[in-house]
């Protein structure tokens, strides 16, 4: 089969069961979230807490829940990290400096899950477990409360007739937007962890490995020893994949064979990693009664992912210079058993999701392939987004899509009956400017510094262009909680360490804050009415279309300078 024909069938199994999953898990989604009965074992939590489940909380109150939970988990993960040569199962690894315990707890309680280290040699079972393992489950858990937030805001139609006080409906005039406390337990005991418990069972099945074996020391054929690690893989990769999170076991990631034997469970992980962010437009559509809005969502998730897939493709393929074309391809950094086409297919779905995982060198793309990768966090990581975070962030482009074409054309800026005023504009305006501002930010600090940019260059792999693109990526990837690396950077550096770990934090909280305060301002509004001649159309192919070209224009034009410098320059300049 040849390569062409290979990318077709990988992405049609994969729509395919994408498209299996679309109905039943975004309902399912819709029903978790306005559900009006609480479980025996969510009872349980809420009276250990002391947390009201009936009690419905204002966007503020939402926000300050978020951020307590949050500092909490950061705090208890970087004592871990700290303490780990105290605790059982540390497999006699050391404790973190300081700088590395802060970077490695922020970015997993920030669902990043960037990592400045070799996982296998330096944390032990118990971190990995009772640390880093929570903090993937809690911080899906919290990214998917506030998309419910944000759609419980836009399906406010007056007094909640439907649902209990938490969780049904959003009370126009009231700006309450549901219960955060309920929203994350029902994430984690409804969703996550079945699934997960599901889908480490299918990874079992496939070859990851589940053991506390510690290291194993064996014969080599050529008669030398090697050292082989083993440990829980199976659990962790399960909601390292199905929650966007993408910290890996080992430091290959997924391109390790203990994480990722084969072709088929690389298929497999790419569907984890697309199936809830894929699902949750269907979410949308139930929740606030109209499904053809979710669908726009839907193609609009899928135009991007297309083409950021196809064209990475083809420029692997055809990468230039004598050894790819020797070899028949750029091949170099790439698993012969996922080869091409599934190397782009994992590093499409993760560069376009939070989930950051590997299963190929990504530093080792051709110069366009690798723009490729940088282009789609650029985007906002809306192609389909986090579990959760592609949601909210993807309905932000809608709120600016429908202004502009409701000013362009003469119709009223009205999306599911929420008029778009002055505040929501100002809110939206400032979430676009939050990524950009920090990764760029924080790039031009550190290369300002010249002892800090001393340091970065003598810790880059490669130089001129191919080094620039090196470092802008861990900055976009750190600001935007994608957590990927370009690999060729030592970032585990007491600055870098720290930078990256402050752009993390406000990568994350930030967007959030100003979420849930649009959340409020739709759940206030009481809903407005208008005429089909008055109304938008923004169920259509050609709002799709806009939006596409939206999410484009509004991250090139911002990028474009820094892309030339680096892959742009590169590229062409071979």
């Amino acid at each position: 089969m040849g390569d062409g024909a290979l990318a077709a069938a990988n992405v049609a199994a994969l729509a395919v069961v994408l498209a299996a999953a679309y109905r039943p898990l975004g309902d399912y989604l819709a029903h978790v979230f306005t559900s009006a009965r609480h479980t025996r074992a969510e009872k349980v939590l809420y009276r250990a807490v002391g947390v009201d489940p009936e009690g419905r909380q204002p966007w503020p109150a939402y926000l300050r829940a978020v951020l307590a939970f949050s500092l909490a988990g950061l705090a208890l993960l970087y004592l871990l990290l700290r303490t780990q040569h105290l605790l059982p199962g540390s497999l006699g690894l050391p404790a973190l400096r300081p700088d590395l315990a802060f970077n490695t707890a922020v970015s997993f309680v920030a669902n990043t899950n960037w990592q400045a280290y070799s996982p296998e040699q330096t944390v032990g079972y118990a971190v990995q477990a009772a640390g880093l393992a929570v903090q993937s489950f809690l911080s899906a858990a919290v990214s998917l409360a506030v998309a419910a937030a944000l759609i419980r805001g836009l399906a406010a139609r007056g007094a909640s007739t439907t649902g209990p006080a938490t969780t049904g409906p959003a009370t126009t005039g009231t700006g309450t937007i549901g219960n955060f406390w309920v929203d994350v337990t029902r994430s984690t005991l409804r969703v996550l962890l079945p699934a997960s418990v599901v889908v480490a069972v299918v990874l079992l099945a496939g070859g990851v490995v589940q053991n506390v074996a510690g290291f194993t020391d064996v014969t080599t054929i050529a008669g030398g020893t090697q050292t082989i690690p083993g440990g829980p893989v199976a659990s962790q990769e399960a909601i390292k994949m199905l929650g966007t999170n993408g910290g890996g076991f080992f430091n290959a990631n997924s391109a390790h064979p203990f994480e990722n034997p084969t072709p088929w469970t690389n298929l497999f992980q790419v569907f984890l990693l697309l199936v809830i962010p894929v699902c949750l437009p269907r979410t949308l559509g139930t929740m606030v009664g109209d499904q053809r809005a979710g669908r726009v969502l839907l193609w609009t998730m899928a135009a991007l992912f297309g083409l950021v897939y196809v064209s990475m493709t083809v420029f692997e393929l055809a990468g230039a210079g004598t050894v790819p074309q020797l070899a028949g391809a750029a091949l170099e950094g790439k698993e012969q058993r996922f080869g091409i086409v599934g190397s782009t297919l994992f590093a499409t779905a993760t560069s376009g999701t939070t989930g950051g995982a590997a299963n190929s060198m990504h530093g080792s793309y051709t110069a366009l392939g690798g723009m490729m990768l940088l282009l789609n966090m650029m985007m906002g990581e809306v192609a389909p987004g986090g579990a959760g975070s592609g949601a909210y962030a993807i309905l932000v482009m809608v709120v600016i899509a429908v202004f502009l074409a409701a000013l362009l054309l003469g119709r009223a800026p009205v999306y599911l009956g929420k008029r778009i005023g002055v505040r929501e504009l100002q809110l939206v305006s400032v979430f676009i400017l939050i990524m950009p501002t920090l990764a760029l930010g924080g790039l031009a600090v550190s290369l300002g510094i010249t002892p800090v940019r001393a340091q970065i260059l003598a810790g880059t792999g490669n130089t001129g262009a191919h080094g620039l693109t090196e470092v802008m990526y861990a900055f976009v990837s750190a600001a935007v909680n994608n957590g990927s690396a370009f690999a060729g950077l030592s970032a585990n550096t007491p600055w870098l360490n720290t930078t990256l770990g402050i752009l993390i934090l406000l990568g994350r909280f930030l967007p959030i804050a100003v979420v849930l305060a649009l959340a409020g301002s739709f759940a206030r509004q009481e809903p407005t009415t208008t005429t089909a001649t008055t109304e938008l159309p923004v169920h259509r192919p050609q709002f799709v279309g806009l939006l596409v070209a939206l999410v484009l224009f509004v991250a090139l034009p911002m990028f474009l300078p820094y892309l030339m410098l680096g892959p742009l320059a590169e590229g062409v300049g071979r």
